[in-house]
């Protein structure tokens, strides 16, 4: 179990009705400590899924009051961790209890998200070089037609955090983050694609790579590729386990056909060109999808109801945009798979 450590800095009498606020079966351990005459400190241990349920307690209650802060941190190792007592003597043959799944209990709070979302989210100098570097990667893989360089592009691409920032604010109904990952995704793409037209105006195009004509068809495996990818980017984030892999399989779906299309279209090879961007947009919308989907379906939503109420309008927004928007890239490629163009 993951456990987290809350830290308050509350007025003395407010201090005593914390314990009394949470339940007790969600604390593990909560103490005191006075830190001046009229404040204290307040510490509390709990599980990273009460952590959620208690922040926003704790900020209903307490937010009203001067300097109220409240810290949230990560636990490596709490020790006695308590075992469970079994009678050596006594044997159990009752059946197993089944499993019930639950699908907020595997994630991180809310809060938390929150924070790192934000934190990556960041329009600097960095991203813009490593939107730069992986870019002028990826065109040398395709053009030298080698898949190992491709992956290696993919691999620095910052592509995973507009997306899963963009699903995110959706689920939570906050505009200010979905602007924010909008302008980021927006722009990366943007610089992306101005590169590659580059790249694709002063170096010739040959439609016989086989790199380069594998992402100017779209196939109906290539959908289920990006929802595999939108859902594996949206658990990793929420679990804390992003790594690299899941990087590449973000990347996969965006940064080759993005870079092939803006060769092409640089190149002039406007009717190639067609199926790179068909493909892009397919894998862009059911990325979004499919990380909104996961969201959902793992009960990531604001604390106060009335955010909740807001949410949930922005949330079956976002469904029918990007359902409606699936609906006529799919109708484009039957259109454009029947006109016989390469």
């Amino acid at each position: 179990m993951s456990l987290r450590q809350l830290e308050l800095f509350l007025p003395k009498e407010s201090a005593e009705k914390v314990e009394l606020l949470l339940p007790q079966h969600s604390v593990t351990a909560i103490w005191q400590s006075p830190i001046s005459e009229e404040k204290t400190l307040v510490k509390i241990i709990l599980s990273s899924q009460q952590a959620e349920e208690a922040i926003d307690t704790l900020s209903c209650h307490f937010s009203s009051l001067e300097d109220f802060r409240i810290v949230l941190m990560p636990i490596s190792a709490y020790l006695p961790h308590p075992l469970p007592c079994e009678s050596s003597e006594k044997k159990d043959n009752s059946p197993l209890p089944e499993v019930e799944l639950y699908p907020q209990g595997t994630r991180r709070n809310r809060q938390e998200l929150q924070q790192q979302i934000n934190r990556d989210l960041e329009l600097n100098f960095q991203h813009i070089v490593m939107v730069l570097i992986s870019v002028t990667i990826a065109a040398i893989g395709l053009l030298r037609d080698d898949s190992t360089i491709i992956i290696g592009a993919m691999v620095i691409a910052p592509l995973l955090g507009p997306n899963m920032g963009l699903s995110l604010a959706t689920t939570l109904g906050d505009m200010t983050l979905a602007k924010k990952a909008l302008q980021i995704g927006i722009f990366g793409i943007s610089l992306a694609l101005i590169v590659s037209l580059v790249i694709g105006f002063f170096i010739p195009i040959n439609l016989d790579i086989s790199e380069i004509a594998l992402r100017t068809r779209v196939r109906w495996s290539d959908v289920l590729l990006a929802l595999a990818s939108g859902i594996a980017g949206a658990l990793s984030f929420t679990s804390g386990t992003i790594s690299g892999l899941v990087g590449v399989m973000v990347s996969v779906a965006l940064l080759p056909p993005l870079v092939t299309f803006g060769m092409l279209l640089g190149s002039g090879r406007w009717e190639a060109a067609v199926g790179a961007i068909l493909l892009f947009l397919t894998n862009l919308v059911c990325l979004n999808l499919a990380g909104v989907l996961t969201f959902s379906v793992q009960k990531i939503r604001p604390g106060e109801w009335g955010l909740a109420s807001k949410a949930e309008k922005a949330t079956n927004v976002a469904y029918f945009l990007w359902f409606g928007l699936l609906f006529v890239v799919l109708t484009s490629i039957v259109l454009w798979r029947r006109t016989h163009w390469v």
